[in-house]
C-alpha cells in the first residue's frame, strides 16, 4: 500500500494565516458579535460563547467569519493554545478576536472536517504546547509560523472521508453521552434540592462538627511519586505527599481563591492545605454522608459567605454559623442510600465518557499518522 505524503499546513490551505481583531465588548450590542475564547473547546465549537460588540464599534469587515472558517487559538493558557475549532455559521454578524488566528482549507487537497480533526489531535496539541512561548503558563502564544509549520500525513481524499464517518461515529456517542450527562446532573441537583428541603431540627454547623483549617503545604514540599493526595482549597488536588494529617471520609470545604465554598468529601486520607476547612463531627447522630449532602445543597448560600476581592475567602466564623437542618437517624440514611446511588451512576457515565474519549484519542492517532491505513 502506497504510503501518505507528509505536507505542512502551510501547502494545504487556500488563505493567508490571520489573525482576528479584538472590538470593544458592551451589553448594548447592534447585534454583532465576537467569539470568546471559550468558543474552541478543543473537541467541538461552542457557539454559546460569544460577546455583544458595542454599538459604537465599527467592524472591519475582514474579520467577519464564513462558513468553513477554521479558527485557531494563538493566545491562552498552555492547556487550551492552539485548541482548533470550524465555524459553520452558527451566529449571524459574528466576527472573531485577535487571539485566534483564521484560514481556510484548500478543499481540492484537504477536507475541513480533516484538517480539523488532524488539528485537535493530541499530536496537534503536543506540538503546539512545546512551542508556545510565554512569560507565564497563564498567558502562552504562538505565532503564524509555527501553524504554517505544523506538518502531518495526508491521504487521499477517498480515505479522508473514510476518517472522517469513523471520526463522526465516535464524535456521535460522545455528544450523546455528555447529554446524558448533563441532563442527569440536572435531574441530581433537583431531586437534591427536593429530598432536603424539608424542616427539620435547625442548628448552626459548629454544634454539630469542630471546624479546622488545614496546613499549609507548598508546591516545592510535595511529591510527584507521593502517595497521599494534597487538597490545598480548590476542586481537585494540588499534589502529592507522603503524610496525611486528615483521615479518610472527612468533609472538607474551600477556604479561598475562586471555588472558596466549594463542598467536597474525601474518601482517602489526604492531607488539608491552608485554604482548606475540614469538618470533624462531634454529634454521634449526624451521618457525615448525610452532613455532606446537605452541605453540598447549600454550597451556593455557603459560596456567598466569601469575602475580599483580590483572592477571596471564606471566614472561620462565618461557616461555623451556617445555618442547617437535621433530620432523624433514619430518615438521613434514606436520603445517603437515594443519593449516593445517583451520584455513582454519574460517575459511571463520566468514567464513560473519559473511556470513549480514550479510545477515539488512541484511534485518531493510528489513522492520522498513517500508521493505520483505510482501504
Amino acid at each position: 500500500m502506497r504510503e501518505n505524503k507528509v505536507v505542512k499546513l502551510k501547502d494545504v490551505i487556500s488563505t493567508k494565516i490571520q489573525n482576528g481583531y479584538s472590538p470593544l465588548c458592551q451589553e448594548d450590542s447592534s447585534g454583532v458579535w465576537v467569539l470568546s475564547l471559550g468558543a474552541l473547546t478543543g473537541y467541538s465549537f461552542d457557539s454559546s460563547q460569544i460577546k455583544a460588540v458595542s454599538s459604537s464599534e465599527k467592524m472591519p469587515e475582514e474579520y467577519r467569519l464564513k462558513d468553513n472558517d477554521i479558527l485557531v487559538s494563538r493566545s491562552n493558557t498552555l492547556d487550551k493554545v492552539g485548541r482548533c475549532g470550524v465555524f459553520h455559521g452558527e451566529i449571524d454578524n459574528c466576527f472573531y478576536p485577535d487571539l485566534m488566528m483564521r484560514f481556510r482549507a484548500d478543499e481540492k487537497i484537504v477536507l475541513t472536517k480533516y484538517l480539523e480533526t488532524v488539528l485537535q489531535s493530541e499530536f496537534a496539541r503536543k506540538y503546539f504546547q512545546e512551542r508556545a512561548a510565554g512569560t507565564s503558563v497563564s498567558m502562552m502564544k504562538i505565532n503564524k509560523k509555527i501553524l504554517e509549520d505544523f506538518s502531518f500525513s495526508l491521504p487521499s481524499l477517498k480515505e479522508q472521508e473514510k476518517i472522517i464517518k469513523i471520526t463522526l461515529v465516535w464524535d456521535s456517542a460522545i455528544e450523546k453521552t455528555e447529554k446524558l450527562i448533563s441532563e442527569k446532573e440536572r435531574m441530581f441537583s433537583f431531586l437534591m434540592k427536593k429530598i432536603l428541603s424539608k424542616k427539620g431540627n435547625t442548628c448552626y454547623l459548629n454544634k454539630i462538627v469542630t471546624v479546622k483549617k488545614g496546613k499549609q503545604l507548598n508546591k516545592e514540599n510535595m511529591i510527584s511519586n507521593g502517595t497521599v493526595p494534597v487538597l490545598n482549597g480548590g476542586i481537585s488536588y494540588s499534589g502529592f505527599t507522603n503524610f496525611a494529617n486528615t483521615q479518610k471520609n472527612t468533609i472538607a470545604i474551600s477556604e479561598g481563591g475562586n471555588s472558596c465554598g466549594y463542598v467536597n468529601f474525601v474518601s482517602e486520607d489526604f492531607w488539608a492545605g491552608g485554604h482548606c476547612y475540614t469538618l470533624e463531627l462531634k454529634d454521634k447522630d449526624v451521618e457525615t454522608k448525610f452532613l455532606y449532602w446537605m452541605l453540598k445543597s447549600k454550597e451556593r448560600e455557603i459560596m456567598n459567605l466569601r469575602v475580599g476581592s483580590g483572592l477571596p475567602n471564606i471566614q472561620q466564623n462565618d461557616l461555623c454559623n451556617l445555618k442547617i437542618e437535621i433530620y432523624n437517624k433514619n430518615d438521613q440514611l434514606k436520603i445517603i442510600e437515594v443519593l449516593d446511588c445517583q451520584q455513582r451512576e454519574l460517575s459511571l457515565l463520566k468514567k464513560q465518557l473519559e473511556q470513549y474519549k480514550l479510545q477515539k484519542q488512541g484511534l485518531m492517532q493510528k489513522l492520522l499518522t498513517g500508521e493505520w491505513r483505510i482501504e
